[in-house]
């Protein structure tokens, strides 16, 4: 990186990953799905990244780890390392609030949050709000969706079908 004793290279790194997709779910960044859990700039003049997986099978960690590499390296850092910490383990509470309303407009329900409802105890599964129309009369079609991170539902007013990003 060049140089520029009034720039602060962590607060340059964060800028560069918010520009960072998720390959899955495009309107999403890293920051926004909280996978970016430090940046360090090092006493040898690197710059190391510490991500956590949303699961640990994710298979999109390597492209999301060759992006971050690249978009930094293209910012300027010429020395990038990436680390993947599994502990603690990536939870949807991690997600921004820019992010949640990215997956809404995107048309994939964003985790709810936890409440008391319940529905858990007798294994039914709450009524989740349709990113399309705003209804809550849902269904569940699959437990896993486009991805293994999501779940299919149905709207049973407007009958779209979408995604929820599931809570874990």
């Amino acid at each position: 990186m060049a140089a520029d004793t009034k720039e602060n290279p962590v607060e340059r790194a964060r800028q560069i990953l918010e520009s960072v997709c998720d390959p899955e779910i495009p309107v999403l960044t890293v920051e926004d799905l909280g996978i970016v859990r430090d940046i360090k700039w090092l006493e040898d003049q690197a710059l190391e990244v510490v991500i956590t997986p949303t699961y640990s099978g994710c298979p999109a960690m390597n492209t999301i780890e060759v992006n971050i590499r690249a978009a930094l390296q293209e910012g300027g850092f010429d020395r990038v390392k990436v680390t993947t910490a599994l502990s603690p383990a990536w939870t949807t509470d991690w997600l921004s609030e820019s992010g949640r309303r990215k997956l809404r407009a995107f048309g994939i329900a964003p985790p709810a949050a936890p409440s008391l409802d319940k529905k858990a105890l007798t294994g039914e599964q709450r009524a989740l709000v349709c990113p399309h129309c705003g209804s809550d009369r849902t269904e569940l079609i699959a437990p896993f969706g486009s991805t293994a991170c999501k779940a299919l539902f149905r709207c049973l007013d407007c009958l779209e079908p979408f995604d929820y990003f599931k809570c874990h």
